[in-house]
């Protein structure tokens, strides 16, 4: 999915169950027209910051956790954003092992 943070309110755009390499049924990926107004931030990425297991109880991140710390990191510059990002999840982390790769891209209007 796509998201987009506009006033501390995050708007989710739907996402295609398809790979982004070659498939062997390779369906068109839906396109979408999204207004943008200045301040906007947008972000795509993979599950893994999602999927990372760590704070007290070794569980998940989880979706509803990274789109709240989207939300609450909306204001910073974009360098101060990925430091956030960074610090949380390696905090949350901690002592256990990276399970996947983790991506997150995100840019600023």
């Amino acid at each position: 999915p796509l998201y987009l943070v506009r006033n501390k309110e995050l708007i989710q755009t739907g996402g295609n169950r398809m790979p982004v390499a070659i498939h062997i049924k390779m369906d068109n990926f839906t396109k979408y027209n999204i207004p943008i107004e200045t301040g906007d931030s947008f972000y795509m990425f993979s599950d893994g910051y999602a999927d990372q297991f760590g704070g007290p109880k070794g569980k998940k991140f989880k979706n509803k956790k990274f789109k709240q710390l989207l939300v609450d990191i909306q204001g910073e510059n974009m360098i101060t954003q990925k430091e956030i990002l960074n610090k949380t999840i390696t905090e949350w982390r901690g002592e256990l092992e990276q399970i996947d790769d983790i991506v997150v891209l995100g840019f600023k209007v």
